[in-house]
């Protein structure tokens, strides 16, 4: 049986996105902390620097960004799936903006009505993350408030999608837009229920919600860092999948750094080993763990 390691902590909106798609499968999966801001120095080992939650470990291959994570997790178990063929492009689409347009006004709306209950030095890191002067409370707070209104009317599009009846977000099947709006709105009330009433108008997005929830998230038992570096040492990369690059891309064995285009810009570099239209993978070693294969998504990172 394979074993599914999250490196994650509870708050993360993302790693409540996987959770949420392991319970829909059935899976069952390790769960190793991780702490919200870096450094992260029993995670490094096996990303070479990528620092965003949260990370899926199969043994030496390690998965980066949930979009990713969730297309690993279909290709293993493809029923029930996240991408019925009638709605995959809508549900993509969808998906892609709920994570870029909705998510960021989102978290600054939440995370500045939260300050009290956050981590000392949570904006402090997500600042650093965007390369952008560390905020002072009074900062946060006007953002909180500006972002306010952007949430609002994009909440009103996510009831006004589920008005004709429709069961999910993209149609009658369930697909990875459900699981990329729902964790979205799951933050709003993660820590606190203090913006809880920006729902409540919303019965149609309150059912849905329930919905979503009654998949649970999946059988999980704790795991150590320390173990989940061990398995890593412990194993081998699996053998990747044929590459099909566009004719732009670099070859296979070319010495590429990667990182994401938004924030979170860390470097991770390796020799690419797989690449396609969805995935690229590079091959890299560490002292603690020997040689690791680091997959990312094709979308929202940059290859040189």
């Amino acid at each position: 049986m394979t074993d599914y390691i999250l490196h994650n902590y509870p708050f993360s909106n993302y790693a409540e996105k996987v959770r949420v798609a392991f319970g829909y499968k059935g899976l069952a999966w390790r769960a190793v902390p991780i702490p919200p801001t870096v450094p992260k120095p029993d995670l490094t080992p096996l990303t070479g620097g990528y620092r965003r939650t949260p990370v899926m470990q199969i043994g030496a291959d390690v998965y980066c960004d949930t979009r990713l994570i969730l297309r690993e997790l279909e290709r293993r178990h493809p029923e029930p799936t996240y991408y019925p063929a009638a709605y995959a492009a809508t549900a993509e689409t969808i998906a892609w903006w709920a994570e870029t347009r909705l998510f960021r006004p989102l978290s600054l709306y939440v995370s500045g009505s939260n300050l009290d209950v956050l981590p000392a030095d949570l904006q402090a890191d997500r600042a650093r993350m965007r390369n952008l002067p560390i905020p002072d409370q009074a900062t946060i707070e006007r953002a909180a408030r500006r972002s306010a209104p952007v949430v609002r009317v994009q909440i009103s599009w996510i009831e006004s999608m589920l008005s004709d009846g429709r069961t999910w977000i993209a149609g009658p099947e369930i697909t990875v837009a459900d699981f990329a709006v729902y964790h979205a709105l799951w933050f709003m009330t993660a820590r606190t229920m203090r913006v809880a009433h920006e729902l409540a108008p919303y019965p149609l997005i309150t059912a849905w919600m329930d919905r979503m929830r009654q998949f649970g998230g999946g059988t999980s038992t704790p795991l150590s860092p320390e173990a989940a570096l061990d398995i890593a040492a412990a194993a081998v990369p699996s053998a990747v999948r044929a590459s099909h690059p566009f004719p732009e891309d670099p070859p296979l064995g070319a010495r590429v750094r990667i990182r994401a285009d938004d924030y979170g810009r860390d470097v991770v570099e390796g020799e690419l080993v797989m690449i396609d239209a969805d995935e690229v993978a590079l091959r890299r070693r560490d002292p603690r763990v020997g040689d690791v294969v680091v997959h990312f998504p094709r979308l929202g990172f940059e290859i040189r």
